[in-house]
């Protein structure tokens, strides 16, 4: 049996306001000649998601809502041109049904892999910290030094490139030290590293990207403290702090702030040295270090 758009709605014993909200906040539209498409599977699943015995918060469900829309909504315009490219290619024999079916698989694996990852993590925070309201974290942010003046300059597909190049290679980067990608923000990427010499690892690798690539000139902050997790980002003062420093490195170099210049201090790979109090946004005597490899360590 299939229902449409107001059955789910009356199924799931939602409000009617409440329930366009739900739906627009998913993304879903409205069908015209109102087709029933939802399956007894969706009705299963969602009634999970909106706790229709009232333990779940609405407000919650709204936020969780419009970041599943949000995010699957850009994943799906580009897999659509992805599939509508390849079912058009006379050497890929698979129809548009099957490389759908096939996208869809590899999401659920990932997904699930990720899930399983994260479900992990949460139960060993939980029992190391039970009563804690937020969690240590180690937050790190690299930016492409000079990217307005780039934009400006180079053609689209250059510009592309250059983007593509820094995301793809700061992915293979911070996964590499068992890191997280928290979202990439245009020029710049923000990220988690699950120690501080993880953390100082992927900042000096991050710069290796760019010896290859006179254009991809990046600068990095890191920082360390307590912070809160909310549906896939990060808040709290380590964020703001560790883009602070970002913002004030320059060219090449990577700046910590001092929980991490104290838990780096006795590592003879890296030379930490102490730099001038920063005044920036949120901080008029930020304290700094820059952080490199130590030459005569090797």
């Amino acid at each position: 049996m299939k229902y449409r758009r107001d059955e789910m709605i009356e199924k799931l014993r939602l409000d009617p306001s409440f329930g366009e909200k739900l739906w627009g906040a998913f993304g879903f539209t409205h069908s015209p000649d109102g087709e029933a498409s939802f399956t007894e599977e969706d009705l299963a699943a969602l009634a999970v998601f909106v706790g229709s015995d009232g333990e779940m918060d609405p407000a919650a469900q709204l936020a969780a809502a419009r970041v599943i829309g949000q995010s699957t909504a850009r994943l799906a315009e580009w897999q659509a041109d992805q599939i509508h490219a390849l079912a058009a290619n006379p050497n890929v024999p698979q129809t548009t049904d099957e490389l759908a079916a096939a996208v869809a698989h590899v999401l659920e694996l990932v997904w699930r892999r990720h899930l399983d990852n994260f479900l992990a993590y949460q139960d060993e925070a939980a029992a190391d910290s039970p009563d804690a309201e937020g969690v240590e974290l180690i937050i790190g942010f690299a930016d492409i030094v000079g990217y307005t003046a780039l934009s400006r300059r180079l053609g689209l597909h250059e510009l592309a490139a250059l983007l593509d190049t820094f995301e793809s290679g700061a992915y293979t980067v911070i996964n590499r030290h068992g890191g997280q990608i928290i979202k990439a923000i245009g020029d710049a990427v923000m990220f988690t590293a699950p120690t501080p010499s993880a953390a100082a690892a992927m900042a000096l690798e991050l710069h290796d990207l760019g010896e290859d690539d006179d254009l991809l000139k990046l600068r990095v902050g890191l920082a360390a403290g307590t912070a809160l997790t909310r549906l896939g980002d990060v808040f709290g003062e380590p964020v703001n702090i560790a883009a602070r420093l970002a913002s004030s490195a320059h060219e090449g170099k990577t700046l910590i702030d001092e929980n991490l210049a104290e838990a780096l201090a006795d590592d003879p790979s890296l030379y930490l040295r102490n730099v001038s109090a920063l005044s920036v946004r949120g901080y008029r005597r930020l304290r700094a270090t820059s952080l490199a490899r130590n030459r005569r360590s090797s």
